[in-house]
């Protein structure tokens, strides 16, 4: 709980000094029409101490439900010495290290992150972070268009199984700019990209890939990095990290590779707390890094002869050049970068396999343990750790009551984003499952379904 300290002494003396009357004075400028004269359903002041005790009481009513939620965000173990660490002074108070000869711990750190995303990526280079995976897709999608910039054409390939909080904001950024979106259509039985779909697509500057796509679905990137070559398009990669583990990193996909490859880091050692703070991750070839957004730290040595870091191509940099800045990316999710860079090292590349090969095997045992029920996957292509099934009643009764006979979280409703979907639920199942959890789910879920059934029929 905060303190503090004025007194009214002290707020008069402040006013004073500012030749105000009184607090409200300073918010003048304010139009009246905009301002609220009084907060409703505010109680009464309360002391320290009970406020204290209110504040506990409340506490405890917060749930830890089991929860099969992913669409995006992921629940992972999170070893204790992540955040122990990464809430140590010297990380948590940290801000920007525009100066180096006070920074090296700090720049060093997001060498080490940049190195390390990189390499599960398998490309050359990593900037150092961006908001989330939405707002890094944004920018990857900006960037392709700086690198086509012979192009006429300001047209991205988008498909349509990509995140729909993802189609949002690529929208919300990019439309203003005179950029279209042309959705390439899935694949009703595989949940793929269709194949009619490339074959009809008009010409664009870039292709972006969701892999896995937001149904789960893993897709044929090795074909899908051909037609972009034989377009003469660019290859953005939306990827899950912690997928990199396991499956082809976009480094690798067909013969040359991607172009670009982001996402968002939250898989990374970032609990789900509400939605965020996460933090999104992009590399790209070394011929392409010019145009990255962002800051880049990269490792040198001094007029002695000693290693350093140092923050490089500052061109980019809004506090050096505004007119040269590829985005208005700058300050950025540090903490949470931090935290991923511990997570990565603890976990090193064997970790980083288990985690996914057990999320992988969780949901490959859910989705057993479903069908045996009489539930159906709804796409036929491979998948990684989430997938779409057909409950055969509407999905969002269904869930209601799940959670509210059981308070598990049974999964999301993609009936919400797409109505032909509506008896479809997207589960997912990472390492933090146990076999008692996938039956205890199970059970509760066709419970619920009948029930919902039920319902619906009377």
């Amino acid at each position: 709980m905060p303190f503090i300290p004025h007194t009214e002494d002290d707020v008069r003396e402040m006013l004073d000094s500012l030749g105000a009357e009184r607090v409200e004075q300073l918010f003048d400028e304010i139009p009246s029409d905009l301002r609220i004269r009084r907060l409703e359903g505010v109680p009464a002041g309360l002391s320290e101490q009970e406020i204290g005790r209110l504040m506990r009481e409340r506490a405890l009513g917060d749930r830890s439900p089991l929860s099969f939620l992913g669409a995006g965000a992921y629940e992972h173990h999170v070893p204790a010495a992540v955040w122990e660490i990464a809430t140590r002074g010297e990380f948590y108070s940290a801000y920007t290290p525009y100066q180096a000869e006070a920074s090296q711990g700090t720049l060093q750190l997001i060498y080490e992150y940049q190195s390390m995303v990189a390499a599960l990526a398998d490309m050359d280079v990593s900037n150092a972070s961006l908001y989330d995976g939405a707002s890094a897709l944004a920018e990857a999608a900006l960037m392709a268009l700086r690198i086509q910039r012979k192009d006429t054409t300001r047209r991205i390939l988008v498909p349509a199984s990509l995140n729909p909080r993802y189609k949002s904001v690529l929208e919300t950024i990019c439309a203003p700019q005179s950029i279209e979106f042309h959705e390439l259509a899935r694949d009703d039985a595989s949940g793929r990209i269709a194949g009619d779909a490339l074959a009809n697509a008009p010409d664009a500057a870039a292709l972006v890939v969701a892999q896995p796509n937001f149904f789960g679905v893993l897709e044929d990137v090795d074909r899908l990095e051909r037609f972009a070559r034989e377009r003469g398009m660019l290859l953005i990669g939306a990827v899950n990290p912690t997928s990199l583990a396991l499956v082809k990193p976009p480094g690798r996909w067909g013969e040359n590779g991607a172009d670009i490859a982001c996402g968002d880091g939250q898989p990374l050692g970032v609990p789900l707390s509400s939605g965020g703070p996460y933090f999104g991750f992009m590399t790209c070839r070394r011929a392409h890094v010019r145009q990255m957004p962002g800051r880049l730290v990269g490792r040198t040595r001094d007029a002695d002869g000693r290693e350093g870091f140092v923050l490089t191509l500052q061109a980019r940099e809004q506090h050096i050049r505004r007119s040269k800045a590829r985005s208005n990316i700058c300050t950025n999710q540090g903490l949470a970068v931090t935290a991923a860079t511990i997570y990565m090292t603890l976990l090193g590349p064997a970790g980083l396999r288990q985690v996914a090969a057990a999320s992988h095997a969780r949901t490959r045992s859910l989705v057993a343990r479903l069908e045996s029920q009489g539930l159906a996957r709804r796409f036929s292509a491979p998948y990684f750790h989430e997938a779409a099934l057909r409950l055969g009643t509407p999905a969002a009764p269904a869930l209601e009551r799940l959670l509210e006979s059981t308070g598990i979280i049974g999964g999301y409703d993609l009936g919400r984003d797409e109505e032909a979907l509506a008896d479809c639920v997207l589960v997912c199942a990472t390492e933090t499952k146990t076999e008692a959890d996938l039956d205890t789910y199970a059970a509760a879920l066709d419970r619920a379904v009948d029930k919902a059934a039920v319902a619906a029929r009377a």
